[in-house]
């Protein structure tokens, strides 16, 4: 059967910052999810359906499915860190929380009533930025939630066993957080991943959105069996598409009632639902690579211009950009193979894109814009000075190096010996594999850092940089990483030039850590005086000068630090970040 002039494509998105980069909690099973869509409509009038509040998940998760009020919330507030709210919406939410003196008093913030009668919600399909003002309130799409939470399967070993299942899970069996290791490779960043995950899986994702008379007709005989319109808009959470290639994209329910695709796809305008085997034929018929993803980066991404590059001194760095051919779509940036090389750029290309950074070694990398999500991967001995990010920084497989960001989230598998500088409203994710890992404060700023997190809808409280979460089975050590001492801080100097009125590290530093650099700020001025009331002839100068300059010269070779001030020798067009 002919699909018609759709095609359609997995979306980008749910995968790349929605799938938790570790496998689930055996709760989160298909059987279970099937279960839960079941108790949830069942349970409409007491807030779980169409939209889910948070005390009705807490006690679904909970007192249902038996997982720990920590990884419920974490999978609520991922999801709802992956739609929004809006950024104006996500200050007054840090607002409020940064107001709360407890947990308690927090938890009662989440889970406050605060639907109006009347209040808008937002249509199905409709993107993060059309959310109003009562999306404050913390509830979710139910349908979109189930499919987000069936999307963590994509890291699991098998979903086979997953299948098997009687009741609830017994509340004396122990409800560990997220089990197992670390999946290999990357399947978030591979489209083709995706596809693959949908188009396995798409008959169990359809019969989730069932509701429940048309589900029990399903087990019997799907050709009975009928998909309602909000169910199909739900699924416009991973599939998007366009028509005849024109260029615009559509959510997929848009494109699902234009009349040519009714004859494929079984839209009946009396029923305003779907025919279940013909929807299915039609979306897998459909169903093509993503043009926007990962791999049409790589082979057809364009080259980027960088600021500051030391040319000629690794041939393998390899640095693309996708091309923004969508205003929706954020655009993707790879770099791998960087060497010795210190890059910093501040663009509108690096602007709400997603950031792949892979297999750099001995490099400092600093991308000062907004950004939308960063992952970093198998990468050595290096430092990364980011700009805000707006959903989560991803780190896996790496070893000693530095990352100094502003972001909603942060997450590790697999690191050993690498340190953290973050200011984030969340606790930050240990997964499994990791060891040594430090975590300090944000420490540095440039110009349009603060502008920078307004538009990210990030503020400097509430800040959770010194409490992160062990999610892991195999990372409940808690001596796998440690608070970095106050004797070790310093603060970090961005050495470029921009436009901005940010002049010092937004929030400031913890009382600790500000006394050290105090005490070290007098220990220099002692120097100095000393210095200078020493009485020395001019000569005798000289020769100081000359012993501190070799001192200094010898610390920077020990730390490596004289590799960056060396590739920071602006080329001979100047020095300042370039804009393109």
């Amino acid at each position: 059967m002919a699909a018609g002039p759709v095609r359609l494509w997995v979306r980008t998105e749910p995968f790349l910052v929605g799938a938790l980069p570790a496998p689930p909690p055996a709760r989160l099973a298909p059987y279970y999810l099937r279960k839960t869509a079941a108790y949830a409509r069942a349970r409409a009038e007491q807030g779980c359906f169409p939209r889910l509040r948070w005390p009705s998940w807490r006690h679904i998760a909970c007192g249902k499915l038996q997982l720990s009020s920590d990884i419920a919330w974490l999978y609520f507030e991922l999801f709802r860190g992956l739609l929004g709210p809006a950024p104006p919406l996500r200050l007054r939410w840090a607002e409020a929380a940064a107001a709360c003196a407890s947990a308690e008093e927090l938890e009662r913030e989440r889970s406050k009533a605060r639907a109006r009668a009347g209040s808008p919600e937002r249509a199905p399909g409709a993107r993060p930025d059309s959310l109003s003002l009562p999306a404050l309130q913390l509830s979710v799409d139910t349908l979109q939630f189930l499919l987000f939470l069936y999307v963590q399967q994509l890291h699991n070993v098998s979903l086979r066993r997953s299948l098997l299942g009687d009741e609830w899970p017994s509340p004396r069996t122990k409800a560990p957080s997220l089990p197992g290791k670390a999946a290999g490779g990357n399947k978030n960043w591979n489209d083709q991943e995706h596809l693959a995950f949908v188009q396995s899986h798409l008959l169990d994702m359809l019969e989730l959105l069932l509701e429940p008379e048309q589900l029990s007709a399903s087990s019997h005989s799907s050709c009975s069996s009928l998909v309602s319109f909000e169910a199909v808009c739900a699924l416009s959470f991973l599939l998007e598409g366009t028509v005849s290639n024109s260029g615009t994209v559509l959510p997929l329910h848009e494109l699902a009632l234009r009349q040519p695709c009714h004859g494929h796809n079984g839209y009946s305008k009396v029923t305003r639902a779907f025919s279940l085997p013909k929807l299915e034929s039609w979306l897998r018929s459909s169903l093509s690579p993503n043009p926007l993803g990962m791999t049409v980066c790589l082979k057809a991404g364009k080259k980027l211009a960088w600021a500051q590059q030391v040319e000629g001194t690794t041939r393998s760095a390899k640095i693309a950009c996708s091309a923004r051919v969508v205003p929706e779509v954020s655009p993707m940036v790879i770099m791998s193979h960087v060497y010795r090389q210190t890059l910093a750029k501040s663009s509108d290309t690096l602007v709400g894109a997603h950031i792949r950074i892979h297999r750099c070694n001995e490099s400092f990398i600093y991308l000062l814009s907004p950004l939308r999500s960063v992952t970093i991967e198998k990468c050595r001995n290096s430092t990364f000075v980011l700009g805000p990010v707006e959903t989560s920084v991803h780190v896996q497989s790496c070893d000693n190096i530095k990352v100094i960001v502003v972001c909603h989230r942060l997450s590790l598998s697999s690191t050993s010996g690498c340190t953290f500088h973050t200011l984030t409203p969340t606790q930050p994710l240990i997964l499994s594999g990791n060891q040594a890992v430090s975590f300090a404060p944000f420490h540095t700023h440039y110009p349009m850092l603060e502008d920078h997190m307004a538009q990210v809808g990030l503020a400097t409280l509430p800040n959770y940089w010194d409490s992160p979460m062990l999610v892991c089975r195999d990372s409940g050590d808690m001596s796998v990483f440690r608070l970095l001492p106050p004797s070790d801080f310093y603060t970090f100097v961005i050495p470029f030039k921009m436009e901005g009125d940010t002049t010092e590290t937004p929030g400031g530093l913890p009382q600790e850590y500000q006394e050290v650099l105090s005490q070290r700020e007098q220990k220099v001025q002692v120097w100095q005086r000393m210095v200078k009331e020493a009485g020395l002839s001019r000569h005798q100068r000289k020769q100081l000068q000359a012993v501190v300059e070799n001192k200094f010269y010898e610390w920077l070779v020990q730390t490596g630090n004289r590799q960056q001030l060396d590739s920071l020798v602006p080329p001979a067009t100047g020095s300042k970040q370039a804009a393109g």
